[in-house]
């Protein structure tokens, strides 16, 4: 069994140095007039190396490119597709984050790559595999304002329209060389509605089959994946990344399912400034590893890590590293 430390997804777009404040003051001299989109997008690039260089010197085996070009989890894909556009602030589950939210206006169409060449560059920065991550369907379809009719009749045929989109990014994603592209169902979790299992279903047999060579990670968070942990499981992804912030039982419930699969161990408290303790960390990781039935496994935050500081950002991942270090020595 390999154990591989790697961050979730996002990384703090600013820090307390002028380099780190380059892309704020930028994307502000822009809409001056003082800078230009292609200063903004050079600002974009400039960051996003120097937050895969942190998360490399940290010591992670997979890095992402900090999803620093993206206002939000919800906008920066679906603000991109045809017959969306983007209206006011809506806050983003339990956090102090709020995301641009959708309006959806008529069918939803994919028209281009959105991440293809923004994962190019970045793993050309990297001397590690960079995973790109995409906001899945129903996370999109839950946090977007409904004007088209047919969707507001069916609520399914957003989704599974969204989840075209998706499917055409990581067919893009695959074809460009990703090893590894993950989906955010944050959603999942705490979605009260029966569909949302069978629509999660329904739309991962697709990505599935349009992965290649490519292994696909479903990540949850921002709640207890307990209730629903087995068909978790049963679904189509690669990897399965879990929270573990939210229920301390989680930890001897995923071991006692003997997963068949890869798991993604969010051990690491993406939301809280305390660093973990590595014997508490440890101790986790000896109670699941043995249970699993896969070739390799990921420790990692258990969300993205904007939420934080970027010291403290940085931190946490140099102690996940140092606890997946000294766990296989």
């Amino acid at each position: 069994m390999q154990l591989k430390a790697t961050n979730s997804g996002s990384y703090p777009r600013i820090g307390p140095t002028a380099e780190l404040q380059l892309l704020r003051q930028t994307i502000a001299q822009r809409d001056t007039g003082k800078k230009t989109d292609a200063d903004v997008r050079a600002a974009e690039d400039a960051l996003t190396k120097v937050a895969i260089q942190e998360q490399l010197a940290s010591g992670l085996d997979i890095v992402t490119d900090g999803q620093i070009r993206w206002y939000d989890p919800i906008s920066h894909v679906a603000g991109k597709l045809e017959n969306v556009s983007i209206n006011g602030l809506l806050r983003f589950f339990d956090t102090n984050f709020y995301i641009r939210q959708p309006v959806v206006k008529g069918p939803i169409r994919w028209t281009s790559p959105v991440l293809r060449s923004d994962y190019q560059m970045a793993q050309q920065a990297s001397t590690k595999p960079v995973k790109p991550v995409l906001t899945g369907a129903l996370t999109l379809a839950r946090h977007s304002i409904i004007e088209d009719a047919a969707y507001q009749k069916d609520f399914s045929k957003l989704v599974l329209d969204y989840n075209e989109a998706i499917i055409r990014e990581v067919a893009e994603l695959a074809a460009a060389g990703a090893s590894t592209i993950q989906i955010d169902e944050p959603s999942l979790l705490t979605d009260r509605q029966d569909t949302g299992l069978e629509l999660l279903r329904e739309t991962w047999n697709r990505l599935a089959a349009v992965r290649g060579a490519a292994r696909l990670v479903l990540s949850v968070y921002f709640g207890d994946p307990a209730p629903i942990l087995n068909d978790l499981l049963a679904l189509p992804a690669d990897v399965l990344a879990l929270d573990f912030t939210y229920n301390p039982q989680l930890v001897d419930l995923v071991a006692d399912a003997r997963p068949a699969k890869s798991l993604g161990l969010g051990l690491i408290d993406g939301r809280n400034t305390k660093l973990e303790d590595p014997g508490t960390v440890k101790a986790a990781l000896d109670r699941i590893l043995p249970q699993v039935d896969a070739s390799e496994c990921y420790l990692s935050p258990s969300s993205g890590l904007e939420y934080l500081p970027r010291d403290r950002a940085l931190l946490k991942l140099k102690n996940l590293a140092a606890i997946r270090t000294s766990y296989i020595s």
